[in-house]
């Protein structure tokens, strides 16, 4: 079968041929998003989830579905900068879109000046560049230097003026579990007070699984501002699918043996279904594709996702960390008692501990109950094994 016509194309936030399984979520979403445009309650969407389960994909149609019903949509991504670095750029465009509108363009040159005045008290910088917006900083307006007030404030400011516009305004922010508590409390602050004044600003975001208790830690009325969702992995007909209907456009079929095979060893996570498909493609010589296509493809797909998916997040462990998680993969899949683990690793569960805090906060680890700690990556297990056949 000729390369070109490949349909699956497994990379960070690549959208799938079929996207499925997640047609009530997104629906969800507009729905939330139409009620906030125009004044009415609804919680911000929150998505949570292992990696791999198509997180950002669906941050990236939500998106796109925003901007085809006028929504003044923006994407950030925490962790690459502070919360606020990011936002302020970002915003900065958004909002300069809205002053060119004559109906909004005083409350838009009032949500600049409290940009640049939040950009001036928190020092922001893009790159290592400081952020230099032209508007003139008005006095006493989100540059107080407390970043909850502060970011309430522009927040506020930015909701009025896409109002006044006819529009409102979202944020989506990725990987959200690395922001700073004080920075998830400022923006539920912020949000919270948008809720309150029925302001058109809104946030959708996703994160790793350890995003659920960091948004409680940082306001314990968080749970009820945000509507949050798990996504995991896909039931076996809507992986059958996302495999299936990709191959129908192009005219292939797929032996029901071999479907079955790939839904079973991709146990349904979206990027493995794309990383299945695409190298059982690439081994098939013609329609049908059989088991023995499948098998064919094996090693193919154990090297593409040691290379683009476990690897990148090994080389950013320590020896110590790298030997946490070796223990950790000898006894399987998990979760696992952190006691079992430090027991396996060869230490106490104290003298691990700083270890464990470590690799959460890195967002290779989780815990998804107390003395519990699991894999944020499926199949992490099986890599690690591969990759240190020995834990010593």
């Amino acid at each position: 079968m000729e390369a070109y016509q490949n349909p699956f194309a497994p990379g960070a936030g690549t959208a799938p041929p079929q996207l499925a399984g997640r047609e009530r979520l997104i629906e969800d979403t507009k729905i939330a998003l139409a009620r906030h445009a125009t004044g009415r309650a609804a919680k911000s969407p929150v998505l949570i989830g292992l990696r791999g389960v198509g997180k950002t994909v669906l941050l990236n149609q939500m998106q796109m579905d925003a901007e085809d019903a006028n929504v003044l949509a923006i994407q950030i991504e925490a962790g690459t900068l502070s919360l606020p670095g990011a936002l302020a750029p970002e915003l900065h465009g958004a909002l300069q879109r809205i002053s060119k509108l004559e109906a909004a363009s005083a409350l838009a040159r009032r949500a600049l000046s409290a940009l640049a005045g939040f950009a001036a008290a928190w020092k922001l910088t893009y790159g290592d560049i400081g952020l230099q917006l032209d508007a003139e900083p008005e006095p006493g307006l989100a540059n107080s230097g407390h970043l909850e007030t502060d970011l309430r404030d522009l927040m506020e400011a930015a909701g009025a003026a896409a109002k006044s516009a006819g529009t409102s305004v979202a944020i989506f922010i990725d990987e959200l579990q690395y922001a700073a508590t004080e920075e998830l409390a400022a923006l539920i602050t912020a949000l919270h007070r948008s809720a309150q004044r029925q302001t058109p600003l809104t946030v959708v975001a996703a994160g790793l699984p350890q995003l659920r208790r960091g948004l409680g830690d940082a306001k314990s009325y968080a749970e009820r501002l945000f509507e949050i969702t798990e996504i995991g992995a896909l039931d076996s007909a809507d992986a059958g699918e996302a495999i299936s209907v990709p191959l129908q456009e192009q005219g292939v079929e797929i032996e029901a043996s071999a479907l079955e095979m790939i839904v079973e060893q991709t146990r349904g996570y979206p990027y493995f279904l794309q990383e299945w498909g695409k190298h059982v493609w690439e081994a098939a010589e013609r329609s049908p594709i059989g088991a023995a296509d499948v098998e064919r493809a094996l090693p193919r797909i154990a090297q593409a996702l040691d290379e683009s998916f476990f690897r990148v997040r090994f080389d950013r462990c320590t020896t110590s960390q790298r030997r946490y998680l070796r223990a950790m993969a000898d006894l399987g899949p998990g979760p696992h008692r952190s006691g079992r683990i430090a027991e396996r690793y060869g230490r106490r569960v104290q003298q691990v501990a700083p270890l464990r805090s470590q690799l959460i906060a890195d967002g290779m680890i989780w815990s998804p109950g107390h003395g519990d700690t699991a894999f944020t990556a499926p199949l992490f297990d099986e890599f690690m094994r591969r990759i240190m056949p020995e834990l010593e």
